[in-house]
């Protein structure tokens, strides 16, 4: 596998649509960074979150997940509660090609704030918005802001094609266009 720099990945963008919509540069003046840069992506922040809340004192079960555990907030930021966490999904909407995989890490802007952006691997020939999950591990409150950088993709090509891709597997966050809860098949 090979890590891919800034060229390759805005050649993708530009031609496979592989990340819309793409900021071909790195956009920071005012803002928490986002958009190419070196050898990865900075993804930004949507402006929907759902914030966690244990006002109905229940428990946290993937298998049997209850939404009425998330508060839904939109706007220019979101606070999140201490040692809570939020869901939030990216602006940009990503194609992943066959011969790629990705990894997520949060930014360091957030990580020194305690701030942690946790994104599982997008699979080769996965495609959709990104669900987010924020935490803030502080006993304070955390403001994040919208439409600003949240994290780094780093893309990953393959010396070779998967056999089976998320796409052939028919997986079950496939194209998702909205914060998607936890499923179990």
């Amino acid at each position: 596998m090979s890590i891919m720099c800034d060229s390759w990945i805005k050649r993708m963008a530009v031609e496979k649509k592989m990340i819309e919509p793409f900021a071909s540069e790195q956009v920071r003046k005012g803002a928490i960074s986002y958009g190419l840069s070196s050898y990865g992506y900075d993804i930004r922040v949507g402006d929907e979150f759902k914030v966690f809340t244990n006002i109905n004192s229940t428990v946290v079960d993937p298998k049997k997940f209850d939404e009425k555990s998330f508060v839904n907030y939109k706007g220019d930021y979101c606070i999140i509660p201490p040692n809570s966490f939020a869901l939030a999904r990216t602006v940009e909407y990503f194609r992943i090609p066959r011969d790629v995989l990705t990894l997520c890490v949060g930014k360091s802007t957030y990580a020194r704030c305690g701030i942690i952006v946790n994104v599982t691997p997008f699979e080769p020939e996965w495609e959709g918005y990104v669900t987010l999950e924020i935490s803030n591990t502080t006993p304070l409150p955390a403001r994040i802001y919208s439409n600003e950088g949240i994290a780094q993709v780093i893309f990953l090509k393959a010396d070779e094609v998967c056999e089976v891709s998320y796409a052939d597997k028919a997986g079950k966050y496939q194209k998702q266009n909205e914060i998607t809860f936890p499923k179990v098949d």
